[in-house]
């Protein structure tokens, strides 16, 4: 009983926005009571959160798609289910649908995904013909199946049997939904740990002189890149007024784009390794990496190793449709350079290079450079305490998240029983 009701607690904090709330609150009042006494410097790291769901094969995922609209129309629109309901669908759906319970042989199994994606399809025909409610279309449950129907089936043809969508034509994990019971819940892979759920991002202070509070927690999706959460969490942290001076982050957070705008937008500098350059001459340790050219950047000339400048400079987009500019040299000095080899693998095509703008690219020029020194690793050193954070938190967190993810898994299952009854 507990447990259910830390869950509806916590549950009430996110419905009204308020899951920050007793964190500031806290924090507020160390602060008044003189325990918090600085926050020059903070640190954070991301880990891995599980969703409080099942972990379901993609046969799973469809059966349960399937039940629980049913079971959200049995709630709300009893009346109109009950005069649409399909007289094998009580079988089929009537209590959750689990692996062991489904056929063992491929063809069989493929067979019962292809009766479940029509089973499907005829009860979104029927929510969706002109006749039936409008309102219908709105209940959470059916538009979990409406997108879960659209990422594991081609759309249907008059005539021929639902088919299932191949492996290469399935959603990116961005968007694909893992379970119905958590849509946001998306599968996602880091080095060795692969799971379904989400991420977060835990902040504390490490000046000396502190305690170690934790000063900000943030959730994001799993398929969130540990980039894209830095500006999030310095401008959660301005509306504390728990700005850091220097924020000590590992490999996954630091881009030039980072490091400049939290310096420029937060006066934080970012304590972190930049990933080195990715070209060849520098995996190689051999050739002429970037840093070996000279750039002029306000006539937008490069001048190569052997003096030779280039005679294009042209802006664009990369893939993340971030500005660049492309740098490209002569092709015929290219050819008749003598340290060709040393420049280039192309056999007929001149150097070209790929430069970031220009505060970006000395930012991280620079970075490679001091992430060298020992007086920069010995600070960074201090950032490796956070991960012992991480690890006391989810230790003491660990039964409870057990105890509620049972509960959640179970808490769908009233109303198409009731229906079945």
């Amino acid at each position: 009983m507990t447990i259910q009701y830390e869950s509806e607690f916590r549950t009430r904090l996110l419905a009204g926005g308020a899951e920050q709330k007793l964190l500031d609150i806290l924090l507020h009042r160390l602060k008044e009571s003189g325990l918090l006494k600085t926050h020059r410097r903070q640190r954070t790291d991301s880990t891995h959160v599980l969703g409080a769901i099942r972990t379901l094969n993609r046969l799973e995922t469809l059966g349960e798609g399937m039940r629980v609209a049913l079971d959200s129309l049995a709630v709300v629109a009893p009346d109109w289910l009950a005069t649409n309901i399909q007289p094998d669908w009580f079988d089929r759906y009537g209590r959750r649908v689990e692996n062991y319970r489904l056929p063992k042989l491929d063809s069989e199994r493929e067979a019962l995904g292809s009766t479940i994606g029509a089973d499907g399809l005829a009860l979104l025909d029927a929510i969706y013909d002109p006749t039936a409610p409008q309102w219908l279309r709105q209940i959470p449950g059916v538009e979990t199946l409406r997108q879960i129907w659209v990422q594991q089936f081609y759309a249907p043809e008059p005539d021929v049997q639902v088919k299932w969508r191949t492996v290469k034509d399935m959603p990116p994990s961005t968007i694909a939904i893992h379970s119905p019971h958590d849509v946001e819940a998306h599968y996602s892979s880091k080095r060795s740990i692969d799971w379904v759920g989400y991420k977060v991002h835990m902040t504390e202070i490490c000046d000396e002189d502190s305690p170690r509070f934790i000063t900000n927690v943030h959730t994001t999706l799993s398929t969130i890149t540990d980039e894209q959460a830095v500006e999030p969490i310095h401008s959660r942290l301005e509306e504390k007024d728990f700005l850091p001076d220097e924020h000590l982050l590992d490999a996954g957070y630091p881009t030039a784009e980072n490091l400049v705008n939290s310096k420029t937008q937060y006066n934080i500098e970012i304590i972190g390794p930049v990933r080195s350059d990715p070209s060849w001459q520098t995996k190689a340790q051999q050739g002429f990496d970037s840093s070996n050219f000279q750039i002029d950047w306000d006539n937008e000339k490069v001048t190569c190793p052997q003096g030779h400048q280039s005679t294009k400079w042209l802006l664009g987009l990369d893939v993340s449709e971030k500005p660049v500019i492309r740098v490209r040299f002569n092709g015929v000095t290219c050819r008749n350079c003598p340290v060709r080899s040393s420049c280039t693998k192309s056999k007929t095509e001149p150097r070209e290079l790929t430069l970031l703008p220009q505060v970006q690219h000395i930012a991280l020029q620079t970075r490679r450079q001091t992430q060298k020194t020992p007086e920069w690793k010995a600070t960074y050193n201090q950032r490796a305490g956070i991960e012992s954070t991480h690890s006391l938190m989810f230790t003491a967190l660990g039964t409870t998240s057990i105890s509620l993810h049972r509960f959640k898994e179970n808490s769908l299952d009233a109303g198409f029983h009731c229906l079945c009854a």
